[in-house]
């Protein structure tokens, strides 16, 4: 079917978020306060979400599988968690100040996450990424951070190159210092340690993510995470995990344990705030000590604040009402891990070979295959056909009621069924 009939179809069981989103365009940039949520003609407006349902203005209920940007692995609007959020919200939601609840949910984190010796909080991965490179820097007394052709570590500065194709370029204009950053190729070996080795005087770490999110859904193999780590800490430079997508998302905890591997500092987000604002920093104590303001000189400290809404009660106890239910409840992971398999074996057997699916445990990503044969890094990626790719999500949204960000990777909750992943596969065929 032409693209023009699915937008058709869209436009008449979407009117009133038409009206909406003209509204919103007068009043914010691009219409959306998140560049990616943003699609043609105009995303819909959504009133409510439970379970695996996202409900917009004109009462249509679609199966979602964005899911918050990955963060809720429980579905929307858990009963436990929102329960949780009730009783806090009865106390107050802002403090300002030391609260119970933080220690709380640390307890958890340090407990499922070896090297989280100390932790730090704030609200978004952004500045979780932004605090860990500061820290590395200073720890080393080193400038340069490599990162990943493809990697995605938010929005800050420091790390706002080279995601996209092609990565040579910087990601906006406005950013200095764009020497201090280079990219290594993902998942190999031996061309990354060549640009290592050519920065290694100067190498303050390298920040990696154990499965790329917005960059393809790849994951890293144990060999290349080995062999960097290694080289990392032979260069006495720093090994930096970014688990704000995989923390808690295939097993209780990171996935770095799984890989023998030993970072010394990891981010973690979405997960650990149970659908609230959050973002962490953790690490060996010896390292984050260095953001201990007590007794130093400006010139020795890492300055790591947080910021106004830092560990807020709410996010906190959400955070950990989440945490407390994959831990007691850890059979979850083998039916969403078993889910997000069938749904990779199944959308591959729909499209007849035509497609790459990638992904691990719960999360996959369609690539519809162009001038590449398979999926190993965010280059293979930029050959296959995005346009095809936003088309088939765009479809499923405007019939089969199936919501994903067009483009992006999909997740599944513990509010899935089988049954939800037979729906998405019998629309795959339809297309």
């Amino acid at each position: 079917m032409l693209l023009s009939n699915y937008l058709s179809e869209y436009k008449k069981k979407t009117k009133t978020s038409a009206k909406i989103f003209a509204k919103s365009l007068r009043l914010h940039i691009n219409g959306v306060s998140h560049n990616i949520r943003y699609y043609e003609p105009y995303p819909f407006v959504v009133k409510s979400s439970k379970g695996t349902n996202l409900v917009d203005v004109d009462n249509n209920k679609y199966t979602d599988y964005w899911m918050g940007h990955w963060s809720l692995i429980l579905g929307h609007g858990q009963k436990n968690v929102k329960e949780s959020l009730q009783k806090q919200i009865e106390k107050s939601w802002m403090y300002g100040t030391v609260n119970e609840q933080t220690m709380l949910l640390s307890e958890l984190i340090s407990k499922a996450v070896p090297v989280a010796e100390k932790i730090r909080y704030v609200t978004s991965g952004t500045e979780a990424t932004m605090y860990a490179v500061r820290l590395a820097r200073s720890v080393t007394g080193k400038k340069i951070i490599a990162k990943i052709d493809g990697g995605w570590h938010g929005y800050t500065s420091d790390l706002l190159k080279s995601v996209n194709w092609p990565f040579s370029e910087s990601e906006s204009s406005g950013i200095i210092n764009k020497d201090k950053i280079v990219s290594i190729p993902y998942n190999d070996l031996e061309g990354s340690l060549k640009i290592l080795k050519k920065h290694s005087k100067d190498l303050a770490g390298v920040i990696i993510e154990p499965v790329l999110g917005g960059g393809g859904c790849i994951p890293a193999t144990l060999e290349y995470l080995k062999g960097i780590q290694e080289f990392v800490h032979k260069n006495n430079s720093l090994s930096i995990l970014d688990e704000i997508v995989t923390g808690f998302r295939f097993r209780y905890g990171c996935l770095y344990p799984t890989m023998k591997l030993n970072p010394d500092i990891v981010t973690l987000g979405k997960i650990v705030g149970g659908g609230m604002p959050i973002g962490v920093m953790c690490g060996k104590k010896e390292i984050m000590e260095q953001a201990d303001t007590t007794g130093k000189k400006k010139s020795e400290r890492s300055y790591v604040g947080g910021g106004t809404f830092s560990a807020n009660p709410a996010s906190m106890i959400t955070g950990f009402a989440t945490l407390n239910i994959l831990k007691s409840k850890k059979s979850i992971y083998s039916k969403i891990n078993a889910l997000g398999e069938y749904a990779r074996k199944e959308i591959g057997k729909a499209f007849d070979g035509k497609v790459a699916i990638t992904g691990k445990g719960s999360l996959f990503m369609t690539h519809f295959l162009k001038d590449v044969t398979e999926i190993t890094n965010s280059a293979h990626v930029a050959k296959c056909d995005s346009q095809k790719l936003a088309k088939y999500h765009f479809k499923m949204i405007a019939q089969d009621g199936i919501f994903f960000l067009p483009g992006k990777l999909g997740a599944i909750s513990d509010a899935h069924t089988k049954a939800d992943i037979k729906k998405m596969v019998k629309a795959s065929e339809n297309f």
